[in-house]
């Protein structure tokens, strides 16, 4: 990681559901500020567990964080409730992108407000802003988000964590469910936002190939822990990465036959 000033740290966690579940198994990383942060790995890895142990999340699926703390802007923040962390500026926005479907688009983006200070211009100049990243919402903003495609939604849900005003976005599994061409739309407004908005962005991702051509660092996990972590563009360029994440070799592609192989040669996950 670079000596740029670390907004989030994650020490050593780990998260237990339901008193007996371990799921999270002394995970730690950090997170500079106005960079954005890939968490990557396959589906149960613990990759949604780690966003939710940050955003506080957890208690309402029974989960709670046992060991280890997470630190916001240097203050320890893991004993506070979702709704402080909000008004800090840490804002999660939910894999499966979770509109209220029978509220407007406007409506829904407005419920991001429901935290804020400081009258009603701001806020309209707000929703001024997401339109302006995301124009289609506008011209839907009277149409029901239950009506809206898959990509309007995570447009939604995206706007709507921005009405926060938020200083870091946890985004999970932005890229689920949406043709490529919307992913890639997606990513490009990340990149605008982190650039000309100065919003830190975490996101968890199995679009191992998209997520580390937008993102400046990756952590890797499996099985609840970080096996590999670095420059985006060498985990990019990493053979193991390439065999296992990316679905390619420096050699050629691997047929199913050869997966055992592949997995004893998997030391780095040891």
């Amino acid at each position: 990681m670079s000596a740029a000033r670390v907004l989030l740290r994650v020490n050593n966690i780990e998260v237990i559901y339901d008193h007996v579940i371990l799921v999270l198994k002394g995970v730690s990383l950090e997170v500079p500020e106005e960079g954005i942060v890939a968490l990557l790995g396959a589906n149960g890895a613990g990759k949604t567990t780690t966003l939710k142990a940050v955003s506080n999340l957890l208690r309402l699926e029974r989960g709670e964080v046992t060991k280890g703390s997470v630190e916001f802007r240097g203050e320890r923040v893991d004993r506070l409730g979702p709704t402080d962390l909000v008004r800090r500026g840490v804002v999660q926005v939910m894999e499966g992108r979770h509109c209220f479907e029978h509220l407007t688009v406007e409506e829904n983006l407005l419920t991001g407000a429901y935290t804020r200070r400081g009258g009603r211009q701001a806020i309209t100049d707000d929703l001024e802003l997401v339109y302006g990243y995301f124009p289609c919402l506008k011209d839907r903003r009277r149409s029901q988000a239950g009506y809206t495609s898959g990509g309007e939604q995570q447009m939604i849900a995206l706007g709507r964590a921005l009405m926060a005003r938020p200083r870091m976005i946890l985004l999970d599994e932005p890229s689920m469910g949406l043709a490529p061409q919307l992913v890639e739309e997606i990513f490009e407004i990340v990149a605008r936002l982190n650039r000309d908005e100065n919003v830190t962005f975490l996101l968890a991702e199995q679009n191992t190939n998209v997520a580390l051509r937008y993102a400046t660092y990756g952590y890797i996990l499996e099985n609840g822990r970080v096996v590999m972590d670095g420059d985006a563009a060498a985990l990019a360029q990493n053979e193991d990465v390439k065999e296992f994440y990316l679905g390619m070799s420096g050699e050629h592609k691997k047929s199913f036959r050869d997966i055992k192989h592949y997995r004893r040669r998997k030391r780095w996950l040891a």
